[in-house]
């Protein structure tokens, strides 16, 4: 149970982690959005999403040839449930996450994704 609760809050410590977890708090993202706002690589995100999926932080959902993200309405994990409903009052003030909200407003899929 210790080890559970440790690799939540590792979780949390990673600052592109919260980013993420941001932008999905206002709207689903698929890989290359998440990736062309945070300007790191694909695999990168990919193992933070896989990450964050295996706490139950979010869900994946299949689109016809997207996987689109968006956070758990319905963690099985308490702490993880708890967390989720205070991502609205976290890091509000936060330049880089005024920045991300404003770039998830004109990310488009179907320009980035048939690159």
């Amino acid at each position: 149970m210790l080890q559970e609760k440790i690799k939540i809050f590792k979780a949390l410590s990673d600052a592109n982690r919260l980013r993420i977890l941001k932008m999905l708090q206002g709207k689903t993202l698929c890989v290359c959005e998440i990736t062309a706002i945070l300007k790191l690589a694909t695999s990168t995100v990919s193992s933070h999403l896989s990450m964050l999926k295996e706490l139950g932080f979010i869900i994946e959902e299949k689109d016809g040839k997207w996987v689109n993200y968006k956070l758990n309405p319905h963690p099985s994990n308490q702490i993880v449930a708890n967390c989720l409903s205070q991502i609205p009052f976290w890091l509000e003030g936060e330049a880089v996450v005024k920045a991300d909200s404003e770039c998830c407003k004109s990310v488009d899929r179907n320009t980035l994704c048939s690159k």
